[in-house]
């Protein structure tokens, strides 16, 4: 059973997730939140699985509430998705630094936020290319030369390869047809680079890839 949390300050908002995830047969929403403070000590009292989180909400905002979770060790393997209300929410990149495993767009088809919360629970990440494109823009934007890449020397050059394909968005998949391998050897190589880098999740590999300079704008066309 997948146990979700719901944070978000519009009633109608979360009774209508709540309606929509309690009648599948492997979700459970197991508390809700109406601002940020509630979302933090709610997700440490209840340890839910996945926590769908909306950005703008009183006392303490979605970015934080999502930092703090995020940066909580006994919180490892809470996933939290943040909500949007447009799909350029200036706000979605910095969610992602802060740790949130992807996001979604409130109005979102309801049987795409089922796929979603069961996709974020099995380790994916919610990061279509095209989010992926705009947020390698938006840093390359900012002109902020690469990180040193001295945490990119733990990986293989073939996790290097897979890093750097997951960067550019792409899917377990399609990682595994780029490269002629097996999904569950992509899979592997993600995994691997994953806990070589700390990173909670998918999500966090791209930050990495791009922070390091793995990936970079242009290549994407």
């Amino acid at each position: 059973m997948i146990r979700v949390l719901l944070a978000d300050d519009q009633v109608l908002v979360r009774a209508g997730f709540r309606s929509l995830l309690d009648a599948q047969p492997d979700i459970e929403v197991v508390g809700e939140a109406d601002d940020g403070r509630a979302a933090v000590r709610l997700t440490g009292e209840l340890r839910p699985d996945v926590v769908l989180m909306d950005i703008r909400m009183p006392e303490l905002d979605g970015l934080a509430a999502t930092r703090l979770i995020s940066g909580d060790s006994g919180l490892g393997a809470v996933k939290v998705v943040v909500l949007t209300t447009f799909e350029l929410d200036e706000y979605v990149f910095e969610a992602l630094r802060c740790g949130a495993a992807g996001f979604l767009v409130k109005d979102t088809e309801p049987a795409e936020l089922v796929r979603a919360v069961r996709a974020v629970h099995g380790g994916d990440g919610l990061l279509s290319p095209g989010v992926t494109r705009r947020l390698i823009s938006e840093f390359a934007a900012r002109s902020k030369e690469p990180e040193a890449a001295a945490p990119l020397a733990r990986l293989t050059e073939r996790e290097r390869e897979v890093v750097a394909l997951v960067g550019m968005g792409l899917s377990n998949d399609e990682i595994a047809g780029r490269l002629v391998v097996s999904p569950l050897t992509a899979k592997t190589h993600v995994s691997r680079a994953m806990v070589k880098l700390g990173a909670r999740d998918r999500a966090q590999l791209v930050v990495l890839a791009y922070e390091s300079g793995l990936v970079r704008p242009g290549w994407l066309g």
